[in-house]
């Protein structure tokens, strides 16, 4: 093995995405660590693009693919497929199903094939509560996972754990599924990470080096901005504490539906359109920082529905473009975001919610 190979053996994962720049000068194209372990030094510091499509929730229906909301899954596949050049993955970023029936979950699958680039998956409350994800892991794979790319760690998250409460009153598969559907959520738990998600956290990023970009993706968002919608993790303030270390940080989260912008300490939040639907803003906690995107046409079955993608800079920090359809683009940029210039959400003409 070269020498150039045993330094960075010995140096491991504590490498820095700066150090992996120096190392990989020399060409080295990438090092497997140990099992199931590999850094992608060949690339270090380069700037890439993944995009996603998330929220379609998919219903089983006579039309089959031709249900609005299966059209629209088809469209955000074809604008991705058009991206030129090709995304380095995409996410697909979870409640892919409406009542998670296995119907909706192959139909996702199928429609999803057609993306070109390599694709992500991340769970959502409407692909598990009907037989607690076991079709959406049968089809998928795990509901929590890492992997490296171009020296960021990425991290998927399953955050719609909630406490069970279905069991005792002998609640039936679909009542539970329907309850947990539900966007006020009235018979349901907080959405959390929960204890055991968290373990594996720490246990994960004891591996990397706090200098190393992290990107974790979760459904939920990992702060607490609207209980009564459970746009809401419980134990958010403990998953901070764990990336806390960490000098880079973006989390992307689905099932807000919406253009939604956040930076607390050192990590920056990005909401990601639906395809189905877009819901309207929390009538409290909207962060400072999101640019509302208003939906002025509600007949307009796309109008506030797109898709997305995100722009890894050579730093390690992230540039974030909504793609509403019917919209121009809207891009929020870490440079923006790091001074504060995001944000300023108009004055309210109601008590409501906006749309």
């Amino acid at each position: 093995m070269s020498g150039k190979h045993d330094e960075i053996i010995k140096k491991g994962r504590q490498l820095s995405r700066r150090e992996f720049v120096k190392l990989s000068a020399a060409g080295v194209a990438g090092i497997a660590m140990g099992p199931g372990i590999f850094i992608d030094v060949g690339n270090a510091g380069e700037s890439f693009t993944f995009a996603y499509a998330s929220d379609a929730h998919l219903i089983f229906s006579s039309k089959g693919k031709d249900h609005r909301f299966a059209r629209s899954l088809i469209k955000a596949a074809n604008d991705i497929n058009a991206m030129n050049p090709q995304p380095d993955f995409v996410l697909f970023g979870g409640d892919l199903a409406q009542l998670g029936k296995p119907e909706e979950l192959e139909m996702g699958k199928d429609i999803l094939s057609a993306i070109k680039a390599p694709l992500r998956m991340m769970v959502g409350e409407h692909d598990w509560y009907l037989d607690m994800g076991e079709k959406w892991q049968q089809l998928f794979g795990q509901q929590t996972y890492s992997f490296d790319h171009k020296g960021v760690h990425f991290v998927v998250l399953n955050s719609v754990i909630v406490e069970d409460y279905w069991t005792k009153p002998k609640m039936t598969p679909e009542q539970r599924m329907n309850a947990m559907a539900q966007l006020d959520n009235p018979n349901g738990r907080p959405f959390t990470v929960g204890s055991e998600q968290r373990d594996w956290l720490k246990n994960n990023l004891s591996k990397v080096a706090s200098t190393m970009p992290v990107v974790i993706f979760s459904h939920s968002p990992l702060y607490k901005l609207y209980k009564n919608w459970n746009f809401w993790t419980d134990d958010a303030e403990e998953v901070q504490n764990i990336l806390s270390p960490f000098e880079k940080v973006t989390v992307i989260h689905g099932h807000t539906h919406q253009v939604l912008t956040n930076r607390l300490k050192n990590v920056s939040f990005h909401g990601v359109l639906s395809t189905a639907w877009p819901w309207p803003y929390a009538p409290k906690g909207v962060p400072a920082y999101t640019s509302e995107m208003f939906r002025s046409d509600p007949f307009n079955n796309f109008d506030g529905c797109g898709w997305g993608y995100v722009n890894i800079l050579s730093s390690g920090e992230a540039d974030k473009t909504y793609m509403p359809w019917d919209r121009n683009p809207m891009k929020v940029t870490y440079e923006e975001l790091a001074a504060g210039k995001t944000g300023a959400v108009p004055p309210r003409k109601s008590s409501g919610p906006r749309y």
